[in-house]
């Protein structure tokens, strides 16, 4: 099967403006995460969804010249950006992320993604996010292009065309094919994503900190640097994870290390 990541990003956030273009140990942090998913892998292509407007000039710039593929579609049809990327590859199965995770680590979505293999016949889409489990900012979604055909032919409201996902998840399941891979324990309290200022000092100190002696730094590693000083742990803390409750099936909650 043909394995493709694609990656969402823009410009135009709220809260932190720009936000995947800040920098942090000499370069975009998109770039970086471009960097580090690049090495898993299962992966045969990663790629970078942005939109054809203006503002989202400087990513698809910045993909392009530091080597990496993009696509620009519609600002507000996200749903459209991943099938035509889909479509455009021949690919059987979509791995979702998002541009707001530059710390997410290869070998969970690794792991992520061999779960989904393994269970390919009783799922056709695998998350680490319905329970999460992972810090906020590991968020891993895997489902088949198959399932990503069917919403964007069936999909209307223009919250599951932003969005992706609510109608892949909801479809599966409702069709009983939708399964969750759970780390090792529970970090879901920990927050890693890029979507505040607070966030982006807790990152941007991870990649001085570590980045430089290691640039194949893991999710581990940036565990111990946490725990490592009460402070870090506290940088971001006001902030609260976005999670639906609603979309939560812990039915399908699989325990795996």
């Amino acid at each position: 099967m043909k394995i493709v990541s694609i990656i969402q990003a823009r410009m135009s956030s709220t809260r932190l403006p720009g936000k995947v273009l800040l920098e942090a140990a000499g370069q975009p942090l998109l770039i970086h995460m471009l960097e580090r998913i690049s090495r898993c892998p299962v992966l045969d292509e990663v790629w970078v969804a942005t939109s054809k407007e203006e503002d989202d000039d400087p990513i698809a710039e910045a993909v392009a010249h530091s080597g990496y593929s993009v696509f620009r579609g519609s600002l507000n049809n996200v749903l459209s950006r991943f099938y035509d990327i889909g479509s455009q590859t021949k690919a059987d199965v979509i791995v979702r992320l998002t541009g707001d995770c530059p710390l997410h680590d290869p070998k969970i979505i690794d792991r992520v993604i061999d779960f989904y293999l393994t269970h390919c016949e009783e799922f056709d889409y695998v998350s680490n996010v319905l329970p999460p489990s992972y810090p906020d900012g590991l968020d891993t979604e895997v489902f088949t292009f198959q399932l990503l055909a069917d919403a964007y032919q069936n999909a209307t409201s223009p919250f599951d065309l932003e969005h992706v996902v609510p109608y892949i998840r909801r479809i599966s399941k409702e069709n009983g094919r939708r399964g969750n891979f759970a780390g090792p324990a529970n970090f879901s309290h920990l927050r890693w994503t890029l979507d505040e200022p607070e966030d982006y000092q807790l990152i941007k100190e991870v990649y001085e900190d570590l980045y430089r002696t290691n640039h194949e730094f893991g999710w581990l590693d940036v565990l111990a640097w946490i725990t490592q000083d009460p402070r870090r742990l506290t940088l971001n803390s006001k902030h609260e994870r976005n999670v639906d409750t609603r979309d939560i099936d812990t039915s399908q909650f699989q325990e795996n290390i």
